[in-house]
């Protein structure tokens, strides 16, 4: 949520930086919201005011042993507005948050201004793109014989739900351990386990809710109202584990990393990616999550995005980094890199990792505080990425590590994570 006195004192600036983004702001809204508010604060304060006056009055006369009765009806009446007043001003309020929460952060100054993706600006690329005397297959073909089983999973749970079988379902396994090994042992994050099903609160702290409430699933506790949702991300628990709290100085900065599944519905995507595992309504992921102090931010973003780039690094997989345009960022970023990983296929890139500093958008939804060096209480920085995402990253060793015959040679440092195996053979 970005900060409201921006709104107030800079409304222009904040309305242009919204424009850069796609978002238009509802100024006129806005303008009408705060124009009650003020004066039912002004309202709220004068009647305050007048019934202290009385109240102080009452006490002189009292003392005096005079009658005080019509004064303090006077004080009973203005309690009876005061009230009507107050709680007025908590609906304005109440709108204002409304208001508040439906607006994306502003873009960093080293975001590059751009409508869609197609603006995004490279930073680098890095890896040799293997060469086939073959045609290269996707993942697609070469999985039917190795252990993917697209139709299984559409008995089983409907469109875009696979399942894995042999060892390509161990390839997986090693994948998101291997990844967990090097982000806890080489990178220094904390592993967690969080619960896959969260409240209300923990998805409005990390921005998913209101505004998108059409991408999750959602479940109810038996035939309770109660309702709880699937992550889409492990970025939502463990962001969370701050909700509400003041960190001292010294514990930062927090680094936290979990392999969970993640559940999106991907409301308006029809139609996009429905071939194979690119886009699916459940995937494993290993989440980065670091909080840190403001300062430290920025430095902190560029070293979660070498932590994501080891992971590929290790698998020797060709990749790129993207710097995302104002028109491609995600709703809660100041700045996102994206990691994206050579499809032979396709002879494109395709997203594998987004690594974002929220500054303190994130923290001022959640009330994410820390005290600092002068015992001041102050906004958290939150950042969250993919270390990565095990699902496309299994695509990518398909596509890049497969042989003429149909089978993939698996990455060498995947190999004691499969118990020796080194080549997933093709069904014949």
């Amino acid at each position: 949520m970005i900060d409201i006195n921006l709104l107030r004192n800079n409304i222009d600036e904040v309305e242009n930086k919204l424009n850069s983004r796609g978002f238009k702001l509802d100024r006129k809204s806005f303008v009408s919201f705060e124009s009650d508010r003020k004066n039912l604060q002004i309202k709220v304060q004068e009647l305050q005011e007048s019934r202290n006056e009385l109240s102080k009055r009452i006490g002189i006369e009292k003392s005096k042993g005079n009658e005080a009765s019509e004064l303090m009806k006077s004080v009973g009446d203005i309690n009876v507005l005061l009230k009507e007043e107050n709680e007025a001003l908590e609906i304005i309020q109440s709108n204002i948050q409304d208001f508040l929460l439906n607006i994306p952060n502003l873009a960093h100054e080293s975001v590059p201004v751009g409508l869609n993706e197609d603006e995004n600006q490279l930073i680098k690329e890095v890896g040799e793109k293997k060469e086939y005397s073959f045609k290269a297959k996707d993942h697609v073909d070469l999985g039917e014989k190795l252990g993917l089983d697209f139709d299984l999973g559409v008995k089983l749970s409907g469109a875009r739900f696979t399942t894995i079988r042999s060892n390509l379902a161990s390839l997986h396994r090693a994948l998101g351990q291997f990844m967990l090994d090097i982000q806890t042992l080489e990178n220094g994050y904390e592993e967690c386990y969080t619960p896959y099903l969260v409240n209300y609160e923990s998805l409005q702290g990390t921005g998913q809710l209101p505004k998108f409430e059409e991408d999750l699933f959602v479940t109810k506790k038996g035939g309770s109202e109660d309702r709880l949702y699937l992550i889409p991300t492990g970025e939502v628990p463990l962001t969370n584990f701050v909700r509400d709290s003041i960190v001292d100085l010294i514990e930062l900065p927090i680094k936290l990393t979990a392999l969970t599944p993640c559940f999106r519905s991907e409301a308006g995507s029809y139609g996009k990616d429905t071939r194979g595992m690119i886009r699916q309504h459940q995937f494993d992921k290993v989440e980065l999550v670091q909080i840190c102090h403001p300062n430290q931010s920025y430095k902190v973003l560029d070293e979660m995005l070498s932590h994501a780039e080891l992971i590929l690094k290790k698998l020797a997989l060709p990749y790129r980094v993207m710097n995302l345009c104002t028109g491609d960022i995600g709703f809660g970023a100041a700045k996102t890199y994206d990691i994206e990983v050579w499809m032979p296929s396709q002879e494109c890139y395709r997203e594998i990792s987004s690594i974002s500093n929220c500054e303190d958008f994130q923290a001022r939804r959640l009330k994410a505080r820390f005290k600092d060096s002068d015992k001041k209480n102050k906004l958290l920085h939150t950042l969250n990425g993919s270390g990565i995402a095990v699902g496309r990253a299994m695509v990518a060793i398909i596509e890049n590590y497969q042989l003429e015959n149909g089978d993939i040679r698996v990455p060498e440092v995947l190999i004691s994570y499969m118990n020796g195996v080194e080549v997933i053979e093709a069904r014949k």
